[in-house]
């Protein structure tokens, strides 16, 4: 059950609001020479990589980034060249958002506060937010939090910073994984954004953790709460 009243809604961003499987593979593609064969492995690769770099002692996501495109590079054979070991996160300025994302968040904006918990550097994300083109009233990343969802640590300091009511705050979320799962034991609302829509091969880990709500767009989002 969603709360009865809902003040603000925080977003994941990447994969949420941004359509960042488009852009991996489009950096793949462009480094590694990656072939249509192989972009379902990748995404899945990918899906392993991150979460398994991001577990250890907090470092930047730019540099998370490096290791699995160097890992990821290995992993298919190719060589990098050298000097293009960042291209991953340098192709995060050109990630775009979903065609739903910013119409909706128009609309969700005139009913709730809005804010952003993201695994990105402060930087990068500054990169995201002017396509967004909506104010967040609340921005927390895991630079300024030191660790990567699926800690407890980003949610917990989204709650102190944005002075939060768990009963009036609700977190909406493409992975499971990074988002529903925390969410749930913490007591968040939650939205699972369903991006997947049934492809067997996805940039996030799935997990078995039950939504308060399954929805297949952010735009089917703002139907749902009548915005």
């Amino acid at each position: 059950m969603l709360p009865e009243h809902i003040e603000i809604i925080t977003f994941d961003c990447y994969g949420t609001l941004i359509d960042w499987e488009t852009g991996i593979l489009n950096a793949l593609r462009q480094t590694v020479g990656l072939k249509p064969e192989e972009e379902g492995y990748a995404l899945d690769l990918y899906s392993r990589l991150e979460p398994e770099l991001q577990s250890g002692a907090y470092k930047l996501y730019r540099d998370v980034l490096r290791e699995v495109m160097v890992r990821m590079a290995l992993e298919f054979g190719r060589t990098i060249v050298p000097g293009q070991e960042d291209a991953l996160a340098y192709s995060i300025r050109n990630w775009l958002p979903f065609a739903d994302t910013v119409p909706a968040l128009r609309r969700l904006k005139t009913k709730f506060k809005l804010g952003i918990i993201s695994n990105i550097d402060n930087d990068l994300f500054l990169q995201t937010q002017q396509l967004l083109q909506v104010p967040f009233d609340l921005i927390v990343t895991a630079q300024q939090a030191g660790a990567y969802k699926p800690s407890h640590k980003n949610f917990e300091m989204a709650e102190r910073e944005g002075k939060l009511d768990r009963k009036t705050w609700l977190h909406a979320a493409e992975s499971l994984f990074h988002d529903v799962a925390p969410t749930r034991a913490l007591g968040i609302a939650n939205v699972w954004v369903n991006r997947r829509q049934g492809k067997a091969s996805a940039a996030t880990p799935t997990s078995d953790v039950k939504p308060d709500l399954e929805v297949p767009s952010l735009a089917a989002l703002a139907d749902h709460l009548g915005v």
